[in-house]
């Protein structure tokens, strides 16, 4: 089968596009995943990202990490609105459907605003906090970050929670209002250089723990810059939004 695809990035967070809505991709060979994201022997990328018609929505998009589990992904949806957009499904602003729910999103230029589920349970432990954004998060604040073995340490915390198992971030204070986050992400295996859903946990984590008021925070990771604003409310955040860059890399073609 003979496979036209499309590579965005958000912040170095790459993904394989695919335009499903004829239903042509064959989901059920998942072995076909792993190696499309494979980046000796495939593409490469971070995930597989369908998008398929809707009834209720703008369009569905569906996530798939390198291993096929399925979850949502916030740098993935920011870069969906972004293809979306130039297959002319939407214009400048969308509703759409993902595995958690309900996204509300907008596009200027190459900056895409997505709006995040509401994370209603903050749970904080004794040196870390754990919050579900989409995906479970696993937040922990180090020294020396730069230096940090994110592999090995994300890879222990990782397998030390429950199956599903979880995301690990890692951060440092850079101010009252930045912090520096490096992400080991589950189904991935691996550090990435960057993680949506995983900033927006650092970012609503920070403010439960009190270690920043500001209800907008700036989140620079190794692919570059990403920004969560929020509401609180009674221990509740919600108008949550994922901002940053969605970038349209390259299209080919592969036979799979």
């Amino acid at each position: 089968m003979n496979l036209m695809f499309f590579k965005y990035q958000g912040t170095g967070n790459d993904f394989v596009m695919i335009d499903n809505r004829t239903k042509t991709f064959p989901k059920e060979k998942t072995d076909i995943i792993s190696q499309l994201c494979d980046r000796h022997f495939g593409i490469g990328a971070d995930g597989v990202i369908l998008i398929e018609n809707d009834d209720d929505f703008d369009f569905k998009m569906i996530y798939y990490n390198p291993d096929a589990s399925e979850t949502f992904c916030g740098n993935g949806g920011r870069c969906t609105v972004a293809f979306a957009k130039q297959l002319g499904i939407i214009d400048s602003k969308t509703h759409f459907l993902a595995v958690d729910g309900e996204h509300f999103a907008e596009i200027n230029n190459s900056i895409v605003s997505l709006k995040m589920i509401d994370v209603e349970e903050i749970k904080i432990q004794e040196n870390s906090v754990f919050a579900y954004t989409g995906t479970q998060h696993h937040v922990e604040m180090v020294n020396e970050l730069k230096d940090f073995p994110v592999y090995e340490k994300g890879k222990e915390i990782r397998y030390s929670y429950a199956e599903p198992g979880s995301n690990v971030n890692f951060v440092e204070q850079l101010n009252n209002d930045t912090f520096k986050v490096r992400t080991y992400e589950k189904g991935v295996e691996n550090e990435t250089l960057a993680c949506g859903t995983g900033v927006t946990a650092v970012a609503v984590a920070m403010h439960k723990t009190n270690k920043t008021k500001s209800n907008h925070i700036y989140l620079p990771v190794e692919g570059g810059n990403l920004e969560v604003s929020f509401k609180e409310e009674n221990g509740i955040y919600n108008n949550i939004f994922l901002i940053g860059p969605a970038q349209f890399v390259f299209k080919g073609n592969i036979s799979i």
